[in-house]
């Protein structure tokens, strides 16, 4: 309000210079004319000369007007630091959305089973094997099996931390439980049950016992990153490219030993099926490196899982 009445003024001021330029002409005329010749005034300024004052000064206002028109136009001081100030905090947030996405919309519980298969056969003393090689005719346990386990999914990233779009990174905690089967003992001689260490153990060190079966499991506590892909989209295939596990055998091994560490690698895929539902499919392949005490706890699991987003 301040420049535009400034302007106002302006205009009023070289208004009013224009006007009294146009007539102070016209008036010195008329004072020439009544005046007498022989009165002794003084001569007058001539016309020219004020015409050029006048112009000067019209000039000088002209130009006073134009540099107020331009500092209307142009932003003041403050506005313009609360602008550039305003910008960058636009362009700050609008990074921290791009690559700090938490991905938490990925969050997910699944339950798992399916087919379970051993690269060995057991055929150790506390299965059953390993008795006069073999000749008494026990042999060595089931390769196949079966599986059963759960874990969950824990979103870090949607976006690889900016680097990769509609591409999620996860941590994946999950535990199995694989069976392979019951060993019967027994000899193929006769009904009684072989005196095992399992047997002698239990009949207190007699060699007769009624055990004449053993159960071998093997469950599997697993920790990976897992990359999951088409961000958005209702399906989505995965990969684990590596993941720690702990591998616990049942019975023990030849040397009593259970643990055996080890890593994973897997691949599947999703679909949602109802908002938060989902049903996948994976394969899984757990590699140790070394036996536990004869005791090979290398294999891979194929089935399917179901899925409940949080």
């Amino acid at each position: 309000m301040k420049k535009t009445n400034m302007q106002w003024g302006v205009i009023a001021t070289a208004t009013v210079a224009i006007v009294g330029a146009l007539a102070s002409p016209q008036a010195l005329a008329k004072t020439k004319a009544k005046a007498p010749a022989n009165e002794g005034y003084a001569a007058a300024p001539s016309a020219n000369s004020r015409v050029d004052a006048l112009e000067a000064q019209l000039q000088a206002m002209q130009a006073e007007l134009s540099s107020l028109r331009a500092a209307q136009n142009r932003p003041s001081t403050e506005s313009a630091k609360v602008q550039e100030l305003d910008e960058w905090s636009q362009s700050v947030k609008a990074k921290q959305a791009k690559h700090e996405k938490s991905g938490h919309d990925d969050n997910l519980i699944f339950f798992r089973g399916g087919y379970a298969r051993n690269d060995a056969k057991r055929n150790d003393i506390l299965t059953g094997g390993q008795i006069a090689g073999d000749a008494m005719g026990v042999g060595s346990t089931n390769q196949d099996g079966y599986y059963v386990g759960a874990g969950f999914d824990f979103g870090l990233t949607d976006n690889v931390w900016g680097l990769v779009d509609n591409t999620s990174v996860l941590a994946e905690l999950m535990f199995d439980y694989r069976n392979f089967g019951e060993q019967n003992t027994n000899s193929a001689l006769g009904g009684a049950p072989l005196p095992t260490l399992v047997n002698n153990v239990a009949a207190g060190a007699q060699g007769t016992s009624n055990i004449n079966r053993v159960t071998v499991t093997q469950f599997t506590l697993a920790a990976s990153p897992k990359i999951k892909f088409m961000k958005g989209s209702a399906f989505r295939p995965w990969i684990i490219p590596f993941g720690l596990t702990v591998n616990v055998i049942s019975p023990p091994s030849n040397g009593v030993t259970v643990l055996n560490p080890g890593v994973q690698f897997g691949t599947g895929a999703e679909y949602a099926i109802w908002k938060a539902i989902k049903v996948g499919a994976d394969v899984r392949y757990n590699l140790t490196g070394r036996s536990v005490d004869g005791v090979n706890t290398d294999g891979l699991t194929a089935g399917g899982y179901l899925g409940i987003g949080f």
